[in-house]
């Protein structure tokens, strides 16, 4: 990636410290700000915008101070006409792009006093059409686990049984994952304490078959005497902390090897299973789903509230007139 104006590093580093973003959310303010100054410094010198090698070619390392505070409202909009048609963005991702700019010229306003008025302030966000969270269904899940504990080629099969099971059963992010420390397990393996969005801490507490698959992972990782992250939890073949592309690489193998790799499941859709099937199938209140999935809002949360398919059609079985026909007497004899 190439070097980033000044002002944006210092707004990265004050996202970073004071408002305690994660290294993967700097990385995505980064990418659409460098896109959105790269338009820009193109609009303004004339450059060809449909040329992609060109475009990607942009230098803004050198852009200044008084080029950034120039920018004006309209060619704020140019620059969203440009993500639509252009590189056909849809609104979930325009709707990112807005934030990062006006949360970018907010710090220019509120924090460095460069501006008297954010120019991105009063633009509304696109519209981002609701739905359903996509989540694998009960045996679609059994389906996953018995496809790892059927691989008899891979090293990591333990490893990958144990990442996966506490993915389906308690719902955290990949971030989360990743992160967790031998530290944060208590010695009965009956909770860990997870550092989540925004550096918040919570507990989440195991079941049985989490206790058991890390209990099987941990016996073997013991064994590994190249360790080099010694506090890690999750290692990859390389003896250190796991990276994110590593596991999300991981769960689409064995998506593929249980005959789910064609209804577009990821790691993420595998934290929504875990919320599914606890509220679903468990009955899990959903306030008590939003502290385990460490939402900040209940109305996050209350997506996973959904009536399952099932439950619509045996609803609609249970009406009374379901078995009226045509053509059948419905008077009583």
């Amino acid at each position: 990636m190439q070097e980033a104006p000044q002002l944006i590093n210092n707004y990265l580093n004050y996202q970073r410290v004071i408002r305690g973003r994660s290294e993967m959310t700097l990385d995505q303010y980064q990418i659409d700000l460098a896109l959105f100054f790269k338009f820009i410094k193109a609009s303004r010198e004339k450059i060809d915008l449909k040329d992609e090698e060109v475009f990607n070619g942009i230098d803004i390392s050198g852009i200044d101070n008084d080029f950034i505070v120039s920018v004006t409202r309209e060619e704020i909009y140019e620059f969203f006409n440009y993500a639509a048609t252009e590189r056909l963005n849809i609104s979930r991702t325009r709707a990112r792009k807005l934030s990062a700019i006006k949360s970018f010229y907010k710090y220019l306003t509120t924090k460095l006093k460069l501006l008297e008025e954010n120019p991105a302030a009063d633009i509304e966000s696109p519209s981002i059409k609701s739905s359903l969270p996509k989540y694998l269904s009960l045996n679609e899940s059994i389906g996953l686990l018995d496809a790892i504990k059927n691989d008899e080629h891979s090293k990591t099969v333990v490893r990958d049984y144990a990442i996966i099971t506490v993915f389906l059963n308690t719902g955290i992010r990949l971030s989360e994952l990743v992160g967790i420390n031998l530290s944060d397990l208590d010695k009965e393996l009956r909770s860990v304490r997870i550092l989540g969005k925004r550096n918040k801490e919570r507990i989440i507490y195991l079941n049985e078959a989490c206790r058991e698959a890390l209990t099987a992972y941990i016996q073997i990782r013991a064994n590994d005497v190249q360790i080099k992250d010694k506090n890690a939890l999750f290692l990859s073949k390389f003896h250190k902390r796991i990276s994110n592309k590593t596991v999300q690489w991981m769960v689409k193998k064995y998506l593929d090897m249980a005959d789910l790799g064609n209804k577009f499941y990821s790691v993420h859709k595998l934290r929504h299973t875990a919320a599914t099937l606890m509220y679903q199938t468990g009955k899990v209140d959903v306030r008590v789903l939003k502290d385990i999935l460490g939402h900040e809002q209940l109305n996050t949360t209350q997506i996973y509230t959904h009536v399952s398919d099932a439950s619509m059609e045996n609803a609609m079985s249970m009406n009374p007139l379901a078995k009226i026909k045509k053509g059948e007497d419905t008077k009583d004899e």
